[in-house]
């Protein structure tokens, strides 16, 4: 059966959250790189099914997911029901560590517990923000394409008329793929390792 892209269903989790470990540190597996991998669907991709999930979208390859977009259309508003809504179900499994992050396993943990990271005034213009992720077997195929089209035109049903993203910048395959789809640089002062990259319609 041919891929398809379908709104994503609670039966999608378990895959949902393969898929985000499967390609979280720079497309590829983050199991090798953290030791409790778990954790980051909880930051990248959970939060937004439940606090948003008509903006979460699947392709599906005839029997699982195997792709997904998801995404909020208001940032600001999403970072604070993450803080009330989000923050509650999970900080007992992964409570915040005092002192600077030494590891990659404790910067995950800390960017769980400052989820107002994600508001800066440069990206004001660009409301809506998403994350993407593909199996590598199904990418360079169109589905990214597909999928970021379809999230667009629901943020365009709801009204919102900006998006971005933020991406590790040594990320340079993905990179190519935002800029082939439209995206372009929003400049952020200090952006760290990241690379800010947004749309407007």
């Amino acid at each position: 059966m041919t891929a398809f892209i379908r709104p994503y269903r609670p039966a999608d989790e378990p895959e949902l959250r393969d898929i985000c470990v499967s390609t979280v540190h720079l497309g590829g597996d983050g199991r090798p790189h953290y030791r409790d991998p778990g954790m980051l669907p909880e930051i990248f991709a959970v939060p937004y099914v439940v606090l948003d999930p008509d903006l979460a979208f699947v392709v599906d390859d005839g029997g699982r997911a195997v792709g997904y977009i998801v995404g909020t259309a208001d940032t600001a508003r999403f970072v604070r029901r993450f803080r009330q809504e989000w923050l509650p179900r999970v900080s007992g499994r992964y409570p915040r560590l005092p002192g600077e992050p030494r590891d990659g396993d404790e910067m995950m943990r800390e960017l769980l517990h400052t989820p107002e990271r994600m508001v800066l005034p440069e990206l004001a213009d660009h409301p809506a923000h998403l994350h993407i992720d593909l199996l590598p077997g199904h990418q360079r195929a169109g589905h990214g394409r597909r999928l970021i089209d379809t999230l667009v035109a629901a943020l365009k049903a709801k009204g919102v008329s900006g998006l971005h993203l933020a991406m590790v910048t040594e990320n340079t395959a993905a990179r190519a793929f935002y800029d082939r789809v439209g995206f372009g640089v929003i400049d952020v002062p200090d952006p760290g390792n990241l690379t800010y990259l947004g749309m407007r319609w």
